[in-house]
């Protein structure tokens, strides 16, 4: 029987249109090449561990297009522009709290995400806990995380549903013993869970 649900942050409960985000701020030229060299890379991911200095994490952007050292920086700085808060997220977590169920957050983030945007985060007091992998040093799917996660708040995998817009990640958690649900709509992301709930 799920007890606890847990939600992925970025494109789950809240918006993350970093692609919409770059083609508004620059011309398509321009806008090819911040996104590879931000996006491209894996040097984004740094950020989400946790460990390699901002500071180093932007010269390995600008080390792909150093000519665009300026527009990659600029572009950098300002992604809070690409986040947004879901009306839906806050409605969605009292619902289900109030029917019973343990709620967490397991995300992929990083302490520059929290530092710029904090406001989007404004759900996390309607939920039991969570981990942000920039605080522990693990990413999705490694399994690591979501035994810290379970070791942290004592839960069981096989009474966990967990929601996800990443296939490997969901993949990741189905392979330690929970229940996942590839997130692309709410809409859509709220029927499967009823129906694992039911």
């Amino acid at each position: 029987m799920v007890k606890n649900i847990i939600f992925d942050i970025g494109k789950v409960l809240v918006g993350f249109n970093w692609q919409g985000y770059i083609r508004e701020r620059y011309d398509e030229e321009t806008a090819a090449i911040i996104r590879k060299a931000i996006w491209g890379h894996g040097y984004w991911h740094q950020l989400d561990y946790g460990v390699m200095p901002e500071e180093e994490i932007i010269q390995n952007f600008v080390r792909f297009a150093p000519e665009y050292e300026q527009q990659i920086r600029d572009g950098f700085l300002n992604t809070g522009d690409c986040m947004s808060r879901l009306d839906y997220a806050i409605p969605w977590l009292k619902e289900l709290k109030a029917r019973g169920y343990n709620l967490y957050f397991l995300s992929n983030y990083s302490k520059f995400l929290i530092r710029i945007r904090p406001d989007v985060l404004d759900f996390i007091p309607y939920m039991d806990g969570g981990i942000f992998s920039c605080d522990i040093h693990i990413l999705k799917p490694d399994a690591a995380i979501y035994d810290t996660l379970c070791k942290k708040y004592d839960l069981k995998p096989e009474e966990c549903v967990f929601m996800d817009d990443r296939p490997d990640n969901i993949a990741g958690a189905i392979a330690f013993g929970m229940q996942g649900i590839v997130f692309e709509t709410k809409e859509q992301a709220e029927k499967e869970l009823e129906a694992i709930l039911r």
